[in-house]
């Protein structure tokens, strides 16, 4: 009997560790769009445009160095990732803007950022698969898309096996204009974002002439990372 319990045991413990080691190799799968290692970074410029009224507007151009600094084990044994976010004017000197968060739950990439959970990518990436993108916060449904893409040139960078996730795209030329995007690449991650968010003037003097209102255009692009 105790030589049974014994085997039963040593059994148990052998299906213990294999799990656990399927679970990290399958983590290390779902990171290759978005690899998380303590140290890794990527540097991004960014074109910004804010408009506050029609003719009234501002842009800007600075840069983004986000770094993964530190990570832990959450409630439900998730490994959650620490984001540092700097920015700069001249890549020299950098200010601290903020930190965010990423972990995968549930086959799913979660970014938090401001307080609020969006889900940026999903595992294993598939030609249109949609998703929720606010399945983890409390604003409406926003369904994201993904298209694989065998090649991706982004200035003078030529990627292979990139994922572009179009969260809208959507411009009604009457009252707004709405279209986002993210595009991941294999082996580095986060290499573009896309972000226009824009409404019309809908007065009867200038309603369909898509006289901007007000809204936000930003636009990061990667220009180094290790």
């Amino acid at each position: 009997m105790r030589v049974l319990i014994s085997s039963r045991i040593a059994f148990l413990l052998v299906v213990l560790v294999s799990c656990s080691e399927l679970d990290e190799d399958t983590m290390e799968l779902q990171l290759e769009y978005q690899p998380l290692q303590i140290g890794s970074f990527w540097e991004y410029h960014v074109e910004e445009t804010m408009y506050f009224g029609e003719s009234d507007l501002e842009t800007s151009h600075y840069f983004y160095r986000d770094e993964i600094t530190s990570d832990y084990r959450n409630d439900e044994g998730e490994r959650v990732f620490f984001c540092q976010r700097w920015k700069s004017s001249d890549q020299q000197t950098w200010q601290q803007e903020k930190t965010f968060t990423y972990r995968i739950s549930r086959g799913a990439l979660l970014k938090t950022m401001d307080n609020q959970t969006f889900v940026s990518f999903v595992f294993p990436p598939v030609n249109d698969k949609s998703w929720n993108g606010n399945n983890y916060n409390s604003l409406q449904e926003d369904f994201y898309s993904m298209n694989l893409m065998e090649k991706y040139i982004l200035g003078n960078w030529e990627f292979k096996s990139a994922a572009k996730v179009v969260q809208n795209e959507e411009d009604d030329l009457i009252t707004f204009r709405d279209n986002r995007y993210e595009v991941f690449v294999k082996g580095v991650g986060l290499v573009e974002s896309y972000y226009e968010v824009l409404t019309y003037c809908s007065r009867i003097d200038c309603l369909s002439q898509q006289i901007i209102d007000s809204g936000r255009f930003a636009h990061l692009k990667l220009i180094n990372n290790g």
